[in-house]
């Protein structure tokens, strides 16, 4: 199925997708998630392609590729997998989608599948019951792992090394760039090697001189200065107790870096380039989050430090090397401490706290 950015598709129906899996739920390694049958029968325009995404699970965060991968701009509601609160774009394979030509849906047929001992309609390789089970195991110490789609990733995706051109055509030919956004991504990664802007020792005067040409532009300043607070000192807390559909505005990225500490870090949550340019800027809370299924470990994590997820706020993939112009569109998380309340009559400031002098845990 040759599709791009902005077709329209349709979703095949429950037996026709369980026939393409494997008792495990999956095709190609890729599983199939219980909250995406929801979705079947019904059309969606296609938001990226998948040709290629980002490794999120060995922590070496660099380029994968993917083989007839695509998103709709679904999100995992996180149901299956104990209420997770991350809210993953989903991944669906070609096998799962038709191409249609527009919205307008006439009234759909399933095909029928014989039906066995009278008792089931499902595919007799794969049932939904499978497909849920499949979500979660046991381990031997009596913990619960989840299995979804980003917690699998290296199954279902191949190295993708950086300098392999094709992923910036395919970019571009598949409608998820422009030509304008991939030149400026490339512009800045030739800059920040080229003119060793990376470089603590003789980088300063090529983050000076990007800084001006930004401020002039009013474009987004250099993404990755260091934090102010030296390394394993405590950061700060701020408790704003957003929620949401709260109206926020992201502090400046001065302000930001006055909360980080030299490895960018505020109470084990870090603080990447792709959050730069949405600084100084108003959105609305979309999520508060509390817990998550760690990626490396499959495991429930809670964290100590609430972070939340902005409406319409996602990773752009565009200052990020090994990974550039990744459509996985990653909600961005942030601490309440980098934002601040749209002025509301008769609300007090909260106070800032200094955290205790204990190691954050990653994403804690």
């Amino acid at each position: 199925m040759a599709v791009h950015a902005g077709d329209w598709v349709e979703v095949l129906s429950k037996e026709e997708i369980l026939r393409t899996l494997d008792q495990n739920g999956r095709l190609d390694e890729l599983p199939f998630m219980p909250q995406m049958f929801k979705y079947c029968g019904q059309r969606f325009r296609i938001y990226k392609t998948a040709s290629k995404t980002c490794d999120t699970v060995s922590g070496h965060y660099v380029g994968r590729r993917l083989q007839d991968g695509y998103h709709l701009n679904l999100r995992c509601d996180g149901l299956a997998y104990g209420g997770c609160q991350a809210g993953c774009l989903i991944f669906w394979k070609a096998a799962w989608l038709k191409r249609v030509d527009g919205p307008t849906q006439i009234q759909y047929v399933p095909e029928r599948v014989p039906v066995q001992g009278g008792t089931t309609t499902a595919s007799a390789h794969c049932t939904e019951s499978d497909v849920e089970a499949a979500t979660r195991r046991q381990d031997a110490g009596g913990d619960v792992r989840y299995h979804c789609q980003a917690t699998e990733l290296l199954k279902y995706t191949k190295p993708l090394a950086w300098w392999d051109v094709s992923q910036y055509i395919d970019s571009y030919r598949s409608g998820n760039r422009t030509l304008a956004e991939i030149a400026r991504g490339l512009l800045f990664l030739l800059y920040y090697y080229g003119a060793l802007a990376f470089s603590d020792r003789w980088g300063r005067p090529a983050r000076w001189l990007y800084n001006r040409i930004q401020a002039i532009a009013g474009g987004v300043p250099f993404p990755r200065l260091k934090g102010k607070i030296p390394r394993g000192q405590p950061t700060p807390r701020c408790d704003l107790d957003l929620r949401p559909g709260d109206l926020v505005r992201v502090k400046s990225y001065e302000e930001i870096l006055a909360t980080l500490d030299v490895g960018l870090s505020n109470r084990g949550l870090s603080f990447d380039a792709e959050l730069v340019p949405f600084c100084g800027k108003t959105f609305h809370v979309s999520t508060r989050v509390e817990r998550f299924v760690n990626e490396k470990t499959g495991k429930m994590q809670r964290m100590n430090t609430p972070a939340v997820i902005l409406e319409g706020v996602t990773c752009k993939a565009l200052y990020c090397g090994q990974r550039m112009f990744c459509p996985r569109s990653i909600n961005l998380w942030w601490r309440e401490i980098w934002l601040e309340r749209v002025s509301t009559p008769h609300r007090a400031a909260p106070a800032i706290q200094a955290a205790p002098r204990t190691t954050a845990k990653l994403a804690g």
